[in-house]
């Protein structure tokens, strides 16, 4: 006659490890939250994602620019892009966007290409996923809006990709793209030599310079250092048998 088996039943948690657990969740969903920021480190994010570091094809540099529209800086920008023979990349908060309706229309009209930097410069701490995709999906709209053209790119504020904003980029098909390159232009201390001399140390074939037409998130006056270092920038990158021009032309998909 066979024997039936002996139900086992797991002992229920105890109510200590019950507590130590709901202590730990927190900072469980804290690390899942924060933990993608790690990519702003060059060390992390160029060797092991060199897509979102922005690394296309080797001829190529893209050019890039956050947080305008400004009203004051960005038409100096355009017109020495025009001047150089260069078109870029412009990661535009979408709160300044609708502010200056017409200036990116005109940054569309002269052949640059328009992408989101949010809707404001928030930092990014607190998980707060509605608020991210509410925030990147209305820039969304609005770049379309103002350009009839729907854009492909997202590089978050501060250049820290949560995962709440990287869910928010994802849910409205855009891409998350950071920098290899930086003129560090947003300090009081920057000048055209010292961001000229930063982005020429840190630039390769296939990189992605990241510049500011703005001063609005950083120390007054400052873009003047990012305008007056571009030229040299470009021309650094010309004698390299580089060519220099937006994301969209640079091979990264």
């Amino acid at each position: 006659m066979n024997e039936r088996p002996t139900a086992r039943w797991a002992p229920a948690p105890s109510a200590r490890a019950l507590r130590t657990a709901a202590a730990l969740l927190p900072l469980g969903l804290a690390g899942a939250h924060i933990g993608p920021a790690a990519t702003w480190l060059p060390a992390v994010r160029l060797p092991l994602f060199p897509r979102l570091a922005g690394t296309g094809a080797r001829h190529h540099v893209a050019l890039t620019f956050d947080d305008g529209p400004d009203p004051v800086a960005t038409p100096r920008f355009l017109d020495a892009l025009d001047a150089l023979g260069v078109r870029a990349t412009f990661f535009v908060l979408g709160e300044s966007a609708v502010r200056h309706p017409a200036l990116v229309a005109e940054a569309a009209r002269r052949g640059h290409e328009l992408a989101v930097h949010g809707w404001s410069h928030d930092r990014p701490w607190r998980p707060a996923l509605a608020g991210e995709r509410a925030g990147v999906a209305r820039t969304a709209r609005a770049v379309h809006d103002l350009t009839g053209r729907r854009p492909r790119w997202y590089r978050p504020p501060y250049g820290i990709l949560t995962s709440s904003r990287w869910l928010a980029a994802r849910r409205a098909g855009l891409r998350p793209v950071l920098w290899s390159a930086w003129g560090k232009d947003w300090r009081a201390d920057a000048t055209a030599e010292s961001v000229r001399a930063l982005v020429t140390a840190q630039l390769r074939g296939g990189g992605t310079i990241l510049l500011h037409d703005s001063d609005r998130q950083s120390a007054p006056g400052c873009w003047r250092s990012a305008l007056d270092a571009l030229p040299g920038i470009v021309r650094d990158c010309r004698e390299a048998g580089l060519t220099v021009g937006p994301l969209g032309e640079h091979g990264i998909g």
